[in-house]
């Protein structure tokens, strides 16, 4: 059993940016692959970006690409989604998520609460 709490959400302002942290429990975190997913008001979850259980490979939404990136300390059970120059249409509730591989990140076994993120124009 995997337990996931998001952090680090809040208001900012358009070009700003936001570090969103992901605490797991549980003494297998390293083994699971990680992604964060994001659920605008009105709109299907959609993917964000993944991270394989080393760190050693992840993948990006094409509408974060260049801007967002992900990353995880295995000795701290956390993974980050730094998010840089950030627009409105990133406004929505981020979530991240947990899998037995990074190939199945979209169909996680284990899902965070969410925090919510806004970005003002």
């Amino acid at each position: 059993q995997v337990q996931l709490v998001e952090s680090g959400g809040g208001l900012v302002q358009a070009g700003g940016s936001l570090r969103l942290s992901c605490a797991a429990s549980g003494r297998t975190f390293s083994s699971y692959a990680m992604g964060w997913f994001r659920q605008a008001p009105g709109k299907e979850r959609e993917f964000v970006a993944a991270i394989s259980w080393s760190g050693g490979s992840s993948y990006y939404a094409d509408s974060v690409k260049g801007r967002f990136t992900i990353s995880r300390d295995n000795a701290k059970n956390t993974v980050y989604l730094q998010m840089n120059s950030l627009k409105p249409e990133d406004t929505a509730v981020y979530s991240c998520a947990a899998a037995s591989a990074i190939a199945t990140i979209k169909s996680p076994d284990y899902w965070g609460q969410g925090t919510q993120v806004t970005v003002s124009s």
